[in-house]
């Protein structure tokens, strides 16, 4: 570029520097990208001021991958008119091979935050919690505390392991092949693979004191989970978990208020065995998973873009 005057003019350090971090405004960037397409000096200091930003590790990371080693065809030649040209043999390039994270890793990664996160611990906390309250502070009710709020834990998972607020890309993972729905369901499997068994054993561990038994929670908790997916695609994953999980911990605090009499771990056990225990409670649950699969089937179209926050 040239001033007014006619001569030459060259990007200053701080123009160049600004470009390189992404503070410059848009049109003195055009200009700056304007000038060093003819400007071999400028061009070669804006490159080496991109190069010490992390956008310049990132670019240096793919160029490496670009330019891995391999075989590289001999250039061809053009033969003289009239000549016989030689024949061409292909190069067939060697096998490459390219390192990325292991196996475990991406199965790590695929599980998602709710079990690599601060969920993990929680539902330790909780399985650990239940015992040492019930022996070590003498708690009758420490069952039926578990079975009240074990329905709400995958649910929980689930919120944090799927959405804009747990994947910085969001956005990427959920129009790919791998991502959506498929991804979704993935992440819930590992939380309920690592909440249900658990949960379950600790309530073994604790007396009955009149509440129900210890799995009495697998259905609701799986019914849970599949009607936050469900809601999810409509919602987003935290309303959605506030709506399920929020609305089962309200139903059991509103039906332990109305209970008559005794104390409150006794109404609480009476509730849930109501609730929890016997046929035709689990024959219900069972009918409440089998409906938010059905919905979560239907609702399938909007995992495959961007789910709300």
């Amino acid at each position: 570029m040239t001033k007014p005057d006619g001569r030459h003019w060259h990007a200053p350090d701080d123009l160049v520097t600004r470009y390189a971090d992404g503070t410059l405004p848009e049109a003195e960037a055009w200009s700056v990208e304007t000038h060093v397409e003819g400007c071999t000096g400028c061009a070669s200091r804006v490159s080496a001021a991109v190069r010490g930003t992390a956008a310049g590790a990132v670019l240096a990371g793919v160029r490496e991958a670009v330019l891995a080693p391999g075989a590289v065809p001999e250039p061809v030649t053009v033969p003289a008119p009239g000549a016989v040209p030689e024949p061409v043999v292909p190069v067939r390039p060697g096998p490459t091979r390219v390192s990325g994270p292991s196996r475990a890793a991406r199965l790590l990664w695929a599980a998602g935050p709710a079990v690599r996160g601060a969920w993990l611990p929680a539902v330790l906390g909780v399985a650990v919690a239940a015992p040492v309250l019930s022996y070590g502070a003498g708690f009758p009710g420490a069952r039926a505390l578990l079975l009240a709020v074990a329905p709400v834990v995958p649910v929980a998972g689930v919120a944090l392991s799927y959405g804009p607020h747990a994947d910085p890309l969001h956005e990427v993972t959920a129009a790919t092949p791998g991502g959506g729905l498929r991804l979704a369901l993935v992440r819930t499997v590992a939380v309920l693979a690592v909440s249900l068994p658990l949960l379950t054993l600790t309530g073994l561990l604790l007396p009955a004191s009149g509440a129900p038994a210890a799995a009495a929670w697998l259905l609701p908790g799986l019914a849970l989970a599949l009607a936050t997916l469900a809601l999810a695609s409509l919602v987003g994953c935290r309303a959605a978990a506030g709506l399920t999980g929020g609305g089962w911990l309200a139903a059991v605090a509103a039906a332990v208020a109305v209970a008559p009499g005794g104390a409150v771990t006794t109404r609480l056990a009476g509730q849930l065995s109501h609730w929890l225990d016997g046929a035709a409670a689990q024959s219900a649950w069972a009918t409440a998973a089998v409906l938010s699969a059905a919905l979560l089937t239907a609702r399938r179209p909007a995992y495959d873009r961007p789910l709300r926050p």
